[in-house]
Parts: C-alpha cells; structure tokens; sequence
C-alpha cells in the first residue's frame, strides 16, 4: 500500500512539473496573443471606428496560434483566408439568404476564390471556416458591409506585428529546445552503447537502439524550429544580432541528422559483433565513448553560442582510438565499428563548424597516427 502511494505521488509530481514548465516554455506565447488581440479590438474601435469589431481579436489570435513554428507565408495565408471567407459570406448570405444549401454555397465559393487567389492549404481552409461563421453565427442584416473583413485584416496585421516586432520570440530559445532533445538522445545512446559493448550487455543496445529511432520525429521538430527562428532572426529587428549564433545551429543541423542516423547503424553492428562473439579492443570501446561525449559538448557549445571547439577535440579523439582500435585487430563487424565511428566524428567536425575538407582531413590524421597509409 505504501509503495503504491509512494508511486502514485512520484508520478503526480512528475506530471505536475512537466505542465509547469510546458506552460513556462510557452508563456510567451500566451502574452503575444493575448497583447495582440487587445491591440486589435482597439486599432478596429478607436481608429477605424467600428462599434463591435469581435474578427479583429479573433483574427489576431488565430494568426499568432496557427502560425507559431510556420512560415511567415502560412501567417499571411491565414490572414487572407479569413478576409476572403468573411467577405465572400458576407455578401452571398446577404443576397440569397441562410440555410443549408446557402450555406454549402458560400464555402465552395469561399474555397474557390481562395485557391484562385493562389492560396495554400492554410489559406483555404481558414477562408472556408470563416465562411461558415459569418453564415451561421453572423449573418448581414443590414445591407453588405465590409467592416469584418477590414476587422479580419486589422487583427491579422496585428498579430503578425506583435509576432514580428514587438515580442518576437528569441530564435536561439526556439531552436536550443528544439535541438536539445535530439542532442541529448545521441549523446545517451553513444553512451549507453559504449557501457553496453564494454559489459557486453546486448539488450541494453536494443534499448539505445530504440531510442535513436524515435529520436527521427525530434529531426523533423528540430528542421521546423530552425526556419520558424531563421524568419524571426531575419523580421525582427531586436532579434538580428542572434544570427551569428543561429548560423551555427542552421549549420550543425544537416550533420547532427547524419550523426543520427551513422549512429543507428553503428549500434546495430554492435549487436552483431557481441552476438557473433567477435573480438572487441577497449579502444573500441573508448572511441564509442568519445563520440557521446563529442554531441554532449556540442550542445553546451551551440547553446553558449561559442565554437564548438570541445566538440569537435573529442570528435578527433573518437576518430584516433578508433584507429587504435583497428591496429589492436578486430573482426568484421569491429571494423564496420571503426568505420562508422569514423564517419560520425566526421558528421561532428562538420557540425563544429568546419568545411567538408577540412573535417575529412583532420579525422584522416587521427586515424592514420595509429593506421599506416596503405590500411587507411
């Protein structure tokens, strides 16, 4: 009974800090729509002078909610998808009146127009959606009137405004949460295999394994992140002076993708090699252990902003003991080891910062301290 509570109270705690810190995370965003829909309800009543205008806030809202993580162009889509299905149920609800087949009408007219317009996904379906308001909930009583398209487009220009310029979120914020996940799954795995093959523990590999590929969803999250803080480093003028450091994730990413998935097929060897009994050099090991360390340090680096110089010192050093390793003798799925903890430290070098050349160089001179020439 004890345990159970105990339990109970573990998994309680648990669930109530991630929700805290979910709503941490995200608490920025609360503050841009809820500033953005008090500007707009103000902008579409003091300036423009209308007397309930309710689609400026709403417009507001939904471009901040919708367009987080999106392209700038999925913002301006959304905005003009609610102008035009506003405008479109506007006046054909006016003219032949409310019911269900009006109804059916006004949204193919609506997503008609919106894809003649050269509109997306985004920019449909908003148009259609906002048809269906205007004819359900508001109709025009009193003749066509184009104050809630105008409140459409207030609102939207609004809430891209507040997104852009005046509480932009911080792109290195963005990414940083976004590449931590990822990071943190490579450098475990490497360290989880590197303890495994040393304790020759197969099913603690099934587990690394596992893990590295659920990381490929983190990839896509990570790619999402990048361009959504590219934009805003780009847009938003308090924001241009972290895109020196940006460069450095938009750099890394395409390799730390190449060290993922360099990294599944180094583990899968590894349970081939412990399987098949195969002769396994502690350097081996060591040079496994290495590269964990290797992203581990990649990602205080990126996060500082600094060069990451740890990183990619460690990346040289997995690459050097893989070398030992090679001449200490190994079998076959040793030497598949050897290879791809080669081209993962290579993978790393690359998302240090370096050029092709250069990385390829550097990891061939680590290697080839222990390797002669003609078995490189």
């Amino acid at each position: 009974m004890v345990l159970a509570t105990d339990e109970l109270a573990r998994r309680t705690g648990a669930q109530l800090r991630d929700r805290v810190r979910r709503v941490w995370m995200n608490v920025l965003l609360a503050v841009q729509a809820g500033l953005a829909a008090g500007l707009a309800w103000l902008i579409a009543h003091e300036v423009v002078g209308h007397r309930a205008p309710f689609f400026a806030p709403i417009a507001a809202v939904i471009t901040l909610a919708v367009s987080v993580g999106q392209r700038l162009r999925r913002a301006f889509e959304l905005v003009f998808g609610v102008a035009i299905g506003i405008a479109v149920g506007d006046v054909l609800i006016y003219l032949i009146g409310t019911g269900g087949w009006q109804i059916g009408l006004v949204v193919t007219l609506a997503i008609v127009t919106a894809i003649f317009v050269g509109g997306g996904s985004a920019l449909v379906t908003q148009a259609a959606s906002s048809a269906v308001l205007v004819a359900t909930l508001t109709p025009p009583t009193t003749g066509i009137a184009f104050d809630r398209f105008l409140d459409a487009l207030v609102g939207g220009l609004v809430g891209l405004g507040v997104m852009a310029l005046l509480l932009p979120l911080n792109p290195l914020t963005v990414v940083g949460r976004a590449a931590a996940p990822i990071l943190d799954v490579l450098a475990d795995g490497l360290t989880e295999t590197a303890e495994a093959m040393a304790a020759r523990q197969s099913e603690r590999l099934d587990a690394a394994l596992a893990r590295l590929r659920a990381a490929e969803t983190d990839l896509l999250t990570l790619h999402e992140a990048i361009e959504a803080a590219s934009e805003t480093a780009a847009l938003a003028p308090v924001r241009w002076r972290t895109r020196g450091a940006l460069n450095q994730y938009v750099d890394a990413a395409e390799h730390i993708a190449r060290a993922l998935r360099n990294s599944r097929v180094l583990v899968r060897r590894a349970q081939t090699l412990l399987r098949d009994g195969e002769t396994l050099p502690p350097a081996l090991v060591e040079a496994v252990q290495a590269l964990g360390e290797a992203v581990t340090w990649l990602r205080r680096e990126l996060a500082d902003a600094v060069e990451p110089v740890a990183s990619r010192e460690r990346a040289l050093r997995a690459a050097s003991e893989a070398g030992v390793a090679y001449m200490e003798g190994v079998g076959f799925s040793g030497s598949v080891i050897v290879a791809q903890v080669r081209s993962t430290a290579v993978d790393l070098v690359r998302a240090s910062g370096l050029e092709a050349k250069e990385a390829n160089r550097l990891v061939r001179r680590a290697v080839g301290r222990h390797v002669p020439p003609d078995r490189r």
